[in-house]
């Protein structure tokens, strides 16, 4: 497979203790399989643990057709967050990084240096090597999430693609966000807005698709769905006038079922998994 869409960094396992399953994610994972089923190419690089989580997120990025080559398995639990439902939106509560922090290789910069796009994100704790995967990458996407804006001042001028999420905003502070994150640097910034849709800002043009009416069962992973469409289309030459609406509208469509992408698991199985891993016991 042509890899055309690098993504870097985090993955977990989301716990839903009140429907008492869990399901594969986080920011980068996410991105790989919603671009891989976009038409992207995509590969994954990050750690995942020998437990049930680990395996059920391999195991999905495999089943989903993207590259896991440069994948580490790391000795221990994986990442995992906790996550309730309040009238649609998810909720984060607690969660634990779990074994995914690590350290980006010659390796793993050859690969960015190959992809057409490499995408990270505010989650996956890669900002101390943000400079030297920035000098590698062709293009660099960025996901601000919801981060302040001090944060955003720090690393957007090393980011081609900034996208942040302004949940509730109106079109106007959105806009003016996307101009002041345009301002330190990236070529194109978009910014979500939720219910309200998004914006985006590309030098002198200025955008924005309004979300089409949705049953919302599950906000999880929205936002990840809108970056990877957004990216797949940007890769295929699309324009960001056409490309706005489809990503608002692909990311409108994961709202109406739970989890980011599927593979809803038992939680059962995770909790007697991390019993053992902190007993020390061989789950292999």
């Amino acid at each position: 497979m042509n890899v055309t869409l690098l993504t870097v960094g985090d993955n977990v396992v989301d716990r839903y203790p009140d429907l008492g399953v869990f399901y594969p994610g986080g920011n980068a994972v996410n991105v790989a399989v919603h671009g891989r089923r976009c038409g992207a190419g995509t590969a994954y690089i990050g750690a995942v643990g020998t437990d049930v989580a680990g395996r059920t997120v391999l195991d999905a990025l495999v089943a989903e057709g993207v590259d896991t080559s440069l994948l580490r398995i790391v000795d221990g639990a994986n990442a995992y967050a906790t996550v309730r439902i309040v009238e649609g939106n998810r909720v984060f509560e607690h969660g634990d990084p779990g074994v995914s922090r690590f350290s980006l290789t010659s390796a793993d910069f050859a690969a960015a240096a190959a992809a057409a796009v490499v995408h990270t994100g505010e989650c996956s704790m890669v900002e101390d090597q943000l400079a030297d995967l920035s000098a590698a990458a062709s293009r660099l996407c960025f996901d601000f999430s919801e981060r302040p804006f001090d944060y955003i001042a720090a690393h957007a001028p090393l980011v081609d693609i900034a996208v942040r999420s302004l949940p509730g905003a109106g079109v106007e502070a959105a806009v003016e966000e996307a101009r002041r994150i345009h301002a330190l640097g990236p070529g194109l910034v978009a910014v979500t807005m939720g219910a309200g849709g998004a914006v985006a800002v590309s030098g002198d043009e200025v955008l924005h698709a309004p979300a089409p009416p949705t049953a919302v069962v599950d906000s999880l992973g929205a936002g990840d769905a809108f970056i990877a469409r957004f990216l797949a289309g940007l890769i295929a030459g699309a324009p960001v006038s056409e490309l706005l609406g489809e990503a608002t509208a692909y990311a409108s469509a994961a709202c109406t079922t739970f989890g980011a992408f599927g593979y809803e698991t038992p939680l059962g199985g995770l909790a007697t998994s991390l019993n053992r891993i902190h007993k020390g016991v061989d789950l292999s």
